[in-house]
């Protein structure tokens, strides 16, 4: 009776809690002085959890993260101007909630990148759906969409994720379709998702890089004026470890 218990359990999609069953029945000891209702709830929980670590699973997949970053290997003690103080308050992800938006900036080579990642990562872990684009291959797929009919419902795609992040912001002049694409996608997450954008260039030179006055004014207004702002400084993190690489190497 139990075999065929775990294997409708199974059938079921109820694997977490065949598992915790199985558990159950190769150590009979463990659970013998617990009551029904609790052993019951044991199933139930481990169900729940297993879960949960599928769709966390599935939203990192979807992600597309460029690199595997984590929150807890974040370097606080390079000199860039990062305050833990200040990660640990955004890592909590209340600002997702509030619909905020988070622009880094930094030289090349400071970390910007792998903190959105990482950022991104807590995300999923608290069950936020993310997505990470470079902004030109965001760009190009867009295009792309316009040219077989599917523009429309990317954009709405764009506009379900709870954190939209946008890399190499501002790394390429922009054309005025692109610029047009921007301000939809803009439009359509402006208080009700967050975004994230990296960018090399500092802050005060956005609005020059869009390139048109009207749509920079709207563009910007959407992202900045509900922003937390990470500004990175100092020598390149890549430079750092390239040296440290010949070292060893001499040694």
């Amino acid at each position: 009776m139990l075999e065929q218990t775990l294997t409708q359990l199974r059938q079921l999609r109820l694997s977490g809690m065949a598992h915790a069953l199985a558990s159950q029945i190769e150590h009979p000891g463990t659970y013998e002085g617990l009551s029904f209702e609790e052993r019951i709830q044991l199933l139930t929980d481990s169900e729940n959890q297993d879960r949960d670590q599928r769709k966390q699973q599935r939203l990192l997949k979807a992600a597309k993260f460029k690199l595997a970053a984590n929150a807890k290997d974040i370097d606080y003690q390079h000199p860039r101007g990062l305050k833990q103080s200040k990660m640990a308050s955004l890592l909590q992800c209340d600002w997702l909630n509030k619909y905020q938006n988070l622009l880094i900036t930094g030289p090349c080579g400071s970390g910007k990148t792998y903190l959105a990642c990482a950022m991104g990562h807590t995300a999923c872990m608290k069950g936020f759906r993310v997505k990470y684009y470079r902004l030109s291959r965001l760009l190009l797929e867009l295009s792309q969409a316009k040219a077989d009919g599917s523009y429309s419902k990317a954009l709405q795609s764009l506009a379900k994720l709870d954190l939209l992040t946008l890399d190499d912001w501002g790394l390429e002049p922009l054309k005025a379709t692109q610029r047009n694409d921007l301000m939809e996608i803009m439009d359509d997450r402006h208080g009700s998702t967050s975004t994230i954008i990296i960018s090399q260039l500092p802050t005060d030179q956005w609005y020059q890089s869009i390139g048109d006055n009207t749509l920079a004014d709207a563009i910007l207004d959407r992202l900045m004026h509900n922003a937390h702002r990470i500004n990175l400084k100092g020598e390149s993190m890549r430079k750092s470890q390239s040296k440290l690489t010949d070292c060893e190497h001499l040694g």
